[in-house]
């Protein structure tokens, strides 16, 4: 295996980094996506490459604030522009973590098959509340097929990740397969000559 050093690549523009690297993950993976969507996206990893857009931090605590507590404040907000965006940040939250630390989620109490569900669902409360305002008029479509192609999202953020720091193991890939019903995690597997059991994944 080798060594993180020989992993960094040095990069002169880090939004100019991901644009290339999700353009090609998304040829690779044939996701029929609008050029406005893997904008937003590249948007969004290039905001939380600093961590403190990432992490919730206050005088109570540092880390990110669960995402069912983030859909109770959307619920309780008192103004639409509150309520939308909370919605925002659980669909942002959700897809990066989901993209970019699916096999720590294996050790935590919710796996990433919930990460894809609260996500895609606030991008589609969030399309639904913004429409017919004037934000709306930009960002309507983007929100509404980043909630039909969430899972798709993900995993071209999985291969993004797998580009600059090496893919998971078999095991973990085949739970993310089961869980999720990922397209390349199937494909993965294919690779390396593991055929699921039953040939389709668990829903939920």
């Amino acid at each position: 295996m080798a060594a993180l050093h020989d992993r960094v690549v040095a990069v002169a523009n880090l939004r100019d980094f991901f644009r290339e690297s999700i353009n090609t993950a998304i040829d690779n993976q044939n996701v029929d996506v609008n050029p406005h969507t893997s904008h937003y996206v590249v948007n969004l990893l290039t905001l939380f490459a600093r961590s403190e857009n990432f992490y919730d931090e206050s005088d109570e605590h540092c880390g990110v604030r669960p995402l069912a507590l983030m859909m109770a404040d959307a619920a309780d907000a008192d103004s639409q522009e509150k309520r939308s965006s909370s919605l925002q940040r659980i669909g942002d939250v959700a897809l990066f973590t989901a993209g970019f630390f699916a096999d720590s989620l294996a050790y935590r109490p919710v796996d990433i098959d919930y990460y894809v569900r609260m996500g895609g669902s606030a991008y589609g409360s969030l399309s639904d509340e913004i429409k017919g305002t004037t934000r709306g008029m930009a960002l309507v479509d983007v929100f509404r097929e980043m909630a039909r192609k969430f899972q798709s999202l993900v995993d071209v953020l999985n291969e993004v990740r797998e580009g600059a720091w090496g893919s998971g193991d078999v095991v973990r890939v085949y739970e993310i397969w089961r869980k999720t019903g990922s397209r390349r995690a199937a494909k993965i597997l294919e690779q390396n000559g593991v055929v699921p059991i039953g040939g389709t994944p668990k829903t939920h």
